[in-house]
C-alpha cells in the first residue's frame, strides 16, 4: 500500500467535531529508544484521562515478546495499557500484531512467517476511536523501528496523523538521542505536543543541566519529570505529569 493512501489514513485528532460536539482525544506515544518508559507514560495519560471521567483505551498495535498465561496471550506493556484504561476491547484491536520473539519487529514477524500490514493497525485505530472519547496509541521501541523492510514505526505515526508525545529517559546521551528524535518526528510533518522526562538512573549527573538544555531545544512543553519510582505504576506516574496542555485535552467534568 502506498504510504499516502488518503483512505486509509484515518483524519487527524485535532480536526473539529461536527455541530460543535466536544473533539475527542488522541496521541501517539515514542520515546527516544526501547524500555525507556512509554507504557510507564502511556499508563499514567490513561490514568488521567479515566480520572477525567472519559471513556479511554490504550492502543500498542505492536508488541514483542508474548507469553501465554492461562490459555490467553499476554504482553506487559499491553497489559497495563488495558488495566489503566476504562473500556476494555478485544486484543486483536488493541494489539493487532502481538509476536512471540522479543526481538526488532520485522525480525520477531519474520520468525512467526508473519508481515506486518498497516491496514488492520489503522482499522482497528478507528474502530477503537468510534467506541472510545480518548485514545493513546503506544509506539514500539524508539520512533524509527523497522516494521518491514519497507516500513517503519515513523511511516505508521505519519498515517495515524496523531500528536505525537515524546518520552525521553534521562540518561547519558539523551540530549542527542532526543533532538534526532524531535527532527525524525518535524519531518513527517507531525505536530509534537509535548515531552516527559523520565528518570532511567538513580544515580544521573548533571540531570538539571540536562533538561535545561533539552527545554531550550524541543519545541514543545515539558509535561513533567518522573523520578526512579520504586513502585512504577498509572496511578505513581501521573502524579509527576500535567497533561492539560496537550491538545483536546478533556476539562475536568462539572458537578
Amino acid at each position: 500500500m502506498a504510504l499516502e493512501d488518503p483512505v486509509i489514513a484515518p483524519a487527524p485528532a485535532a480536526a473539529a467535531a461536527a455541530d460543535g460536539a466536544p473533539t475527542r482525544f488522541a496521541c501517539f506515544v515514542a520515546g527516544t529508544d526501547t524500555e525507556i518508559g512509554k507504557t510507564l507514560t502511556s499508563s499514567a495519560m490513561l490514568y488521567a484521562l479515566v480520572r477525567r471521567g472519559v471513556r479511554a483505551c490504550g492502543m500498542k498495535p505492536i508488541t514483542t515478546g508474548r507469553v501465554m498465561r492461562n490459555g490467553e496471550l499476554h504482553n506487559d506493556d499491553a497489559d497495563q495499557l488495558a488495566e489503566a484504561g476504562n473500556v476494555s476491547l478485544p486484543q486483536s484491536l488493541t494489539t493487532p500484531f502481538m509476536l512471540e520473539e522479543p526481538a526488532a519487529p520485522h525480525i520477531a514477524a519474520a520468525l512467526e512467517g508473519r508481515k506486518i500490514d498497516p491496514v488492520p493497525i489503522l482499522a482497528a485505530y478507528l474502530e477503537i476511536a468510534a467506541l472510545t472519547d480518548a485514545t493513546v496509541v503506544e509506539g514500539v521501541g524508539g520512533f524509527r523501528v523497522p516494521l518491514t523492510d519497507e516500513y517503519d514505526t515513523a511511516d505508521l505515526a505519519q498515517q495515524l496523523a496523531l500528536p505525537v508525545v515524546l518520552v525521553v529517559g534521562m540518561r547519558l546521551g539523551c540530549i542527542n538521542h532526543a533532538l534526532l528524535t524531535v527532527e525524525a518526528i518535524q519531518s513527517r510533518g507531525l505536530k509534537l505536543a509535548g515531552w516527559v522526562a523520565n528518570t532511567l538512573e538513580l544515580e544521573f549527573n548533571f540531570a538539571e543541566e540536562n533538561i535545561a538544555a533539552l527545554e531550550a531545544r524541543i519545541p514543545a512543553p515539558l509535561l513533567g519529570r518522573v523520578p526512579r519510582l520504586s513502585q512504577p505504576s498509572a496511578a505513581a506516574a501521573a502524579e509527576y505529569l500535567d497533561f492539560t496542555r496537550l491538545p483536546n485535552w478533556p476539562a475536568r467534568p462539572t458537578k
